[in-house]
């Protein structure tokens, strides 16, 4: 597939340029030069263990050129998906996540949404959400990770509770984050660019590069964070590109994808 021209860079954050507080290597430089370029760049992210504010002053502690603006995450699409639908959730995500949803009424919730949320995924509160969802309350997933990178190994994501709920309740969740088309779709609408003019770079084959190349953009595998021998076999069309890491990746852009001078030399 081949780009009309390329306006923007979609970058994952989480397992892409850092590992909780670890940057990958060389990471910071090469965002750096992927900034000289002529493409917008905005960070796509399904994290829900914190906030956006804490998410950015964390990058921002790594070095990471970046604004808070340029974030956009799973936290923000589920909160503008309840306020379209003007229900009061009962949510199920992390105490630091929480301050992106202030303002909403949560009291007599009548909506379950589920993120990440390792303290609160106990059996009352899982059967609290099942009976609420019995009666009718939609189940909102902010997304269906199947796990993710932490330092001390992999862990389990929030896709197998909510896949319990669905299961438990014969339902369906709608989910808001990668790899939904409309989450790409969203990113790119303030940055004037369609899907053909923009590459996604991320670790997860099915819901950073499968979610974007499903959605008409380029994505690119990095051998990092939760990536595993063998993730670029598990979508198809297969990735445009795996690489080992986050700066490979901006070489290739650099090189290849923007017919700069340095392909000529």
């Amino acid at each position: 597939m081949a780009l009309r021209s390329l306006k923007a860079v979609l970058v994952d954050l989480s397992g892409t340029l850092h590992i909780e507080d670890a940057a990958v290597p060389g990471a910071q430089e090469a965002l750096t030069r992927l900034r000289q370029s002529p493409v917008a760049v905005k960070f796509v992210t399904n994290t829900t263990k914190e906030c956006k504010r804490t998410l950015f002053e964390r990058l921002r502690r790594l070095n990471f050129d970046l604004q808070e603006r340029e974030i956009f995450t799973s936290l923000t699409a589920a909160r503008n998906l309840l306020e379209q639908r003007a229900v009061r959730p009962l949510l199920l995500v992390e105490d630091s996540a929480r301050e992106d949803f202030t303002g909403l009424e949560t009291s007599d919730p009548n909506a379950v949404v589920i993120g990440l949320a390792p303290d609160h995924f106990n059996y009352q509160t899982l059967n609290k959400a099942f009976r609420l969802i019995l009666d009718g309350a939609p189940l909102i997933a902010i997304h269906k990770a199947r796990y993710y990178k932490r330092k001390d190994g992999l862990a389990l994501g929030p896709g197998p509770f909510v896949t319990g709920l669905e299961y438990a309740t014969d339902t369906q969740a709608t989910v808001v984050g990668k790899p939904e088309k409309a989450f790409f779709l969203e990113a790119l609408r303030d940055l004037n660019c369609s899907p053909e003019e923009a590459v996604m770079i991320g670790d997860d084959a099915r819901d950073d590069v499968g979610g974007a190349q499903n959605a008409g953009m380029l994505g690119i595998l990095v051998k990092t964070g939760k990536y595993r021998p063998g993730d670029e076999g598990k979508i198809n069309p297969p990735p445009h590109l795996t690489c080992d890491s986050f700066p490979d990746a901006v070489n290739h852009i650099l090189e290849h994808l923007l017919g700069s001078k340095q392909s000529e030399n």
